[in-house]
């Protein structure tokens, strides 16, 4: 592929005109994948479902035009999902029980929505889109990790057509109680659900893939539902038992998708929990979108990169839009992305018209969506959530150090415990006392110490001493970034540790400049001993 700067595809009213078939394609097969899983994280969150759809229509039409983020995908994710059901339980959602007190909950977490996308505007405006830099990869990979249990904790009675109350580890302590008690006619829509979901990993042509998995599983199990019936109120016999069928197993969206729509109660954003979730609703989905936003850059046939700062403020426009009239919090979304690059697209303009197909489907034929069973859509984010929390996550984890392994499963446990935000606290706890345990001075993890010497021949050498560790990153690639030199070198001979956060990035960061025909190179790690056998393990000074 010849990626002269002339033949780099651009989100312009020209890239447009080049590229809108590849774009509108990718478009049609992303909206199809986005679909069933907008519907899925909506009911998940204790949002209705259309507030996803609605998300998804205004992130990928507005983000088109503010953010430079030429493949990714914005919308709902099942990452966020902790937090905003956190926020409406906390607000006085009943699950049902009361729909008025659901309504108001709902109403409430929107208005919390509207201030977290002004945050994240403010983010965007004063150029924090490197604070998703800070925060150590084995903290991250655990906050995660454990996003992905609770979202597995939570779907899996849904999918089985069984009542669950509780925090996720009584949920995952109740697992053997919801298998005995589970529907049947639901627990097969719920198990032929994902066993297409997770059927499609082992496929490897992809001519028997050209239907995304999630659209297969509403191609079979609408037509299924309708022929059990599960959506009339009755009770059915099965194997001796009697067991309750109704609309309560089906998707609940109004006639017209104007009716949906809900303006925001903005009552609560300075109480206690209001606050509280403002701050996780920005940082933690701030943090989510970087990383992904990093991720897709990584696999852009063309390199392009994302202006962090310009794609925050695209999310947080987005969001506080989304939220005004009843829809979800987004990021940019990592498999919707990954579809988006796998199905040709070009330019941003995929993601608009993933939007607008979107925004066609919901106003033209939404009694479609009624027929959707919701053992369908928990199966679609069980098998995201195995996805986020998979065994090869933890082995992965493993082998990059016994040390990040014990971050990553501090972080879990933390999250599991409390919430997202004390749980990654956790990690980050844990993984300073692991550096300070491994010879970093105490100040060192607070303040970098660094000399530069400029050769003025076009080069230049960064000297660090004491430590480099994930909180002082941030200062490091500042100072490497503001250095005017072709070939830089990086100097770690006078550290004690240098952590595995810092080895990632620099690794990342050479990258780049070789696409630039720079070079950064890492040297003075001779007198270093590795914590494992992986390329990018952090380094301790030898004795």
């Amino acid at each position: 592929m010849n990626n002269a700067i002339s033949d780099i595809p651009q989100g312009t009213l020209d890239g447009l005109k080049r590229n809108w078939k590849a774009d509108m394609v990718s478009g049609f097969l992303v909206f199809l994948i986005a679909l069933p899983l907008c519907l899925a994280i909506s009911l998940a969150c204790g949002y209705p479902a259309i507030a996803g759809v609605f998300t998804a229509i205004i992130g990928g039409i507005l983000s088109a035009f503010i953010s430079n983020s030429e493949l990714t995908i914005k919308g709902p994710a099942a990452g966020l999902i902790v937090i905003a059901l956190g926020c409406v339980t906390d607000f006085g959602y009943t699950a049902g029980a009361d729909p008025a007190a659901d309504y108001q909950a709902y109403r409430l977490a929107l208005g919390v929505g509207v201030a977290a996308g002004v945050v994240q505007i403010l983010f965007g405006i004063f150029r924090s889109g490197i604070l998703g830099e800070f925060f150590p990869t084995s903290a991250v990979h655990g906050l995660l990790a454990s996003i992905g249990i609770i979202v597995i904790a939570s779907q899996v009675p849904i999918a089985l057509g069984v009542q669950a109350t509780g925090a996720p580890l009584e949920r995952l302590a109740s697992f053997p109680t919801y298998f005995m008690e589970m529907n049947p006619l639901i627990a097969l829509i719920g198990g032929i659900s994902l066993a297409i979901m997770f059927g499609y990993t082992f496929i490897k042509n992809p001519k028997l893939k050209i239907i995304p998995a999630p659209m297969l599983v509403l191609i079979i199990t609408v037509p299924l539902g309708m022929y059990l019936d599960i959506g009339t109120e009755q009770v059915v016999a099965f194997g001796g038992q009697e067991y309750l069928l109704g609309p309560r197993f089906l998707v609940d969206v109004p006639d017209n998708m104007f009716n949906a729509i809900t303006f925001p109660d903005f009552s609560g954003v300075f109480t206690s929990v209001g606050i509280t979730y403002v701050i996780m609703f920005s940082l933690i989905g701030s943090l989510e979108s970087l990383l992904s936003a990093k991720a897709v850059d990584q696999i852009d046939p063309w390199r392009r990169k994302t202006n962090m700062d310009k794609d925050l403020l695209a999310v947080g426009i987005g969001n506080t839009a989304a939220s005004f009239v009843g829809g979800l919090p987004m990021i940019s979304e990592i498999v919707r992305s990954k579809a988006n690059i796998d199905n040709g697209a070009r330019t941003r303009f995929a993601n608009l018209f993933h939007g607008v197909f979107l925004l066609a489907f919901v106003a033209l034929v939404p009694a479609l969506i009624d027929r959707i069973p919701l053992a369908a859509l928990a199966a679609m984010l069980v098998f995201t959530g195995f996805r986020l929390a998979s065994p090869q996550e933890f082995i992965h984890m493993y082998k990059v150090g016994p040390e990040q392994f014990i971050v990553f499963v501090s972080t879990i446990i933390g999250v599991l415990a409390t919430d997202l935000l004390v749980g990654i606290g956790i990690g980050i706890l844990v993984k300073a006392i692991i550096h300070i345990v491994n010879g970093a001075p105490f100040g060192s993890l607070f303040k970098a110490s660094i000399k530069l010497e400029n050769a003025g021949d076009g080069s230049a050498k960064v000297i660090v001493e004491k430590s480099a560790v994930f909180s002082t990153w941030i200062a490091l690639k500042n100072r490497i970034g503001k250095l005017n030199a072709s070939k830089i070198e990086v100097d770690f001979s006078g550290t004690r540790l240098v952590d595995h956060t810092v080895m990632a990035n620099l690794d990342a960061l050479s990258g780049e400049f070789e696409e630039r025909d720079h070079e950064l190179t890492v040297t003075g790690l001779e007198g270093h001993s590795m914590l494992s056998d992986h390329p990018l393990a952090a380094r301790k000074k030898s004795k």
